[in-house]
């Protein structure tokens, strides 16, 4: 059989083979030049830019506490002895060693703040695209004349897009490189977002929201798999909760700006009756400016070294960590440490087959057919592995975790804005005015009609002109010799009425809001056509605060979170933090108040955020590099379907029972919780 390694292979005396890089050999199986001395060695995990250690005594030697230099020395050690004494160690088992020391040489500075801060905003973007609809969702059904089971379609179709987004762009993300899949993915999400802002009709409108899902749904697998390749061990958990925070910005991103743009109705144009641009449509634009500047960034970023070494592409893998090295160095002010690492193990793997196949292949279209084919073969092989004896009880535990923390967590965030609408809705209804057999004759009514219900009424020789109906209701009432004018109604219905020689003017007062009315002699001129976007407080500011509120909550348990995931443990974490919200939920039971229902809101927002953070944490550390992002897309997709489901469920009691969404978050936070605790610990685990 042919040496998988024979195209790039440095033979100690020992006989061991490596993929090389350069020139010389090292003195050990990872190819430095020279002996680090075990202080500088680590110095790069220093994150503080120019700190200079010589002038600085060490706080813990009086103390006998090992300096952390030295404890990462020692396990360097540690891991070189377990090589050299065990036979079993798997050549990706070596890389991993090998790749991990060499971040930890590389050190932790400039480099990977920048790219925290370019992923940052791709995670951003994902927190804002869970919030455009709701926002805009009270202006867009006046604007495009949308009926409750098309803005319910709305809201799942952007769920439905994000979840087809994380499998697709998860799965190849492991196949194609997480950089260029990301900047492919936050491409479609800009371009598909600003189509929305001007598709005029309900479903070019559902089309474009759809895709820019799908688009969207790619950044929360790729952006964490991205990162992670680029920290070592002792700084994964830290950071990567740190990069979590920005899901939360997201939120206080959309929620200022729609507060500060939607209400401002003069923010727009028309181009006749057809094309209207209101302030909804300006807010949809700015929303994608996160994915916009992201994108930008990505441009001058490099693709994951990891990545690349597991596809064999060596020599790219080389220069971007010596980029990585350099980059820290120089920023911490010493430029004159100089990268030596020589050669990296890095096997031969099926790719290289792959890309041998399309250069073999005919035409430009035959390559194209037999690329797009195998690799759909290859991300679907991945997929199915994540079911393999390995990774099966890991992949059913995750599973179980994300849907119950997605379920209840989804389901909350849209119940608790549905109840305190619903109590808005009873205080408004308890404020209603009956009039009962009134007789109005030769009147003029110059003023706004709300919230009233008229019934058995009788109105002769009246005048409706230039008025506001809102929330009008008339029953078993006669209309004769009436004239209705410039009328423009939200919620107002006749019913059961008698309507004579009636004329309507101008008003958006159609045929259904007659309902079993018997007209005799009615004429309707140049009605209104189409919708109207109501001018007179359309948006309640309430649903930006609540959303803000609910955001900035999550900051202290972000904070916790990403200061103690290394000293406590993931497992914890996520297992306390999810057992902790469970009990939070049973407080639901006093929110007979809005205020009660934004406290409530807040805290258990910012319990549950820190069982998200270690949830993503243990995710990208569980699996190999080979299916990381396949297995964070395949469970953030489900995490998708679980907040759909939990969403619909949710909002379907609103107003009939509390008992149930309650019991139901209660017993599934619990259930995740306990399959929580059984989890591994992966602080002290190297990246595979």
């Amino acid at each position: 059989m042919a040496d998988p390694y024979q195209n790039n292979v440095y033979h100690q005396g020992d006989g061991d083979s490596y993929g090389t890089y350069g020139e010389g050999g090292g003195h050990d199986g990872y190819g430095y030049q020279g002996d680090y001395p075990p202080q500088e060695e680590d110095a790069a995990s220093d994150v503080t830019e120019g700190h200079d250690e010589e002038d600085q005594m060490y706080e813990g030697e009086y103390q006998g506490i090992p300096h952390p230099d030295e404890v990462k020395a020692a396990q360097r050690a540690a891991r070189a002895k377990a090589r050299a004494a065990g036979s079993a160690v798997s050549e990706l088992e070596e890389l991993s060693e090998q790749y991990e020391d060499i971040m930890e040489d590389c050190g932790h500075g400039k480099f990977q703040w920048t790219l925290f801060m370019v992923l940052g905003l791709a995670l951003m973007a994902d927190g804002v695209e869970c919030f455009v609809v709701a926002f805009v969702l009270p202006s867009a059904e006046k604007d495009l004349c949308l009926s409750n089971a098309e803005k319910g379609m709305l809201g799942l179709i952007v769920f439905l897009g994000m979840m087809v987004g994380a499998f697709v762009w998860g799965g190849l993300a492991d196949k194609v490189g997480r950089r260029r899949c990301l900047i492919v993915a936050l491409a479609i999400n800009c371009v598909f977002a600003f189509f929305s802002s001007f598709a005029q009709g309900y479903g070019f409108f559902l089309f474009f929201r759809l895709f820019s899902g799908i688009g969207i749904g790619g950044s929360v697998p790729i952006v964490y798999s991205y990162f992670s390749e680029f920290l070592q061990m002792d700084k994964r958990g830290e950071h990567l909760s740190w990069l979590c925070m920005f899901w939360m910005v997201g939120g206080i991103y959309a929620s200022f700006t729609a507060w500060g743009i939607i209400p401002r109705y003069g923010w727009g144009f028309s181009m006749g009756t057809e094309f209207q641009f209101h302030s909804w449509r300006v807010f949809v634009l700015v929303a994608a400016l996160p994915a916009i500047a992201s994108l930008v960034g990505l441009m001058f970023m490099p693709e994951s070294p990891r990545f690349l070494l597991e596809n064999a592409k060596h020599d790219e893998a080389w220069m971007i960590l010596k980029q990585v090295h350099d980059t820290n160095w120089r920023a911490k002010g010493q430029p004159e440490k100089v990268f030596t690492v020589t050669h990296i193990k890095a096997p031969k793997t099926a790719e290289d087959e792959f890309i041998e196949i399309q250069s073999a292949t005919g035409t430009a279209v035959q390559r194209w057919a037999v690329r797009s084919l195998t690799l759909c073969k290859l991300v679907l092989k991945n997929v199915a592995s994540l079911l393999s004896a390995e990774l099966r009880f890991a992949t059913l535990f995750m599973a179980i975790i994300w849907f119950c923390m997605a379920f209840s967590y989804y389901g909350l965030s849209v119940w608790f804005p549905d109840m305190i609408k619903h109590l808005q809705n009873e205080e408004y209804e308890s404020k209603v005015k009956v009039f009962h057999k009134e007789r109005v004759e030769r009147f003029h009514f110059n003023f706004s009609l709300e919230n009233q219900i008229h019934k058995e009424g009788e109105y002769i020789n009246d005048k409706f002109i230039k008025i506001e109906m809102k929330s009008v209701k008339f029953e078993d009432s006669l209309f004769e010799d009436c004239y209705f004018e410039d009328i423009k109604s939200t919620d107002t219905v006749f019913e059961n009425c008698t309507i004579r020689s009636t004329v309507f003017y101008n008003t958006d007062l159609w045929e259904e809001k007659f309902v079993d009315c018997r007209m005799e002699n009615t004429s309707f001129l140049q009605n209104k056509h189409g919708c109207h976007l109501d001018t007179m407080e359309e948006n309640d500011v309430l649903i930006y605060l609540v959303s803000f509120l609910g955001s900035l909550a999550v900051l202290p348990g972000n904070i916790i979170s990403a200061l103690f995931m290394e000293k406590i443990g993931r497992v914890k974490i996520i297992g306390g933090s999810m057992l902790v919200s469970a009990g939070c939920t049973i407080f639901l039971f006093l929110s007979f108040s809005q205020a009660a229902i934004i406290a409530l809101q807040c805290l258990f927002c910012g319990v549950s955020v820190a069982a998200w953070n270690g949830i993503e944490v243990v995710t990208v550390e569980l699996y190999p590099t080979s299916k990381r992002a396949t297995a964070f897309g395949v469970l953030n997709a489900l995490c998708k379907l679980a907040a759909v489901l939990g969403s619909s469920i949710f909002a379907s009691f609103v107003g009939i029972t509390k008992a149930i969404p309650i019991l139901l978050s209660f017993t599934a936070l619990v259930c995740g919780g306990l399959v929580a605790l059984k989890l591994p610990d992966t602080r002290e685990k190297i990246l595979q």
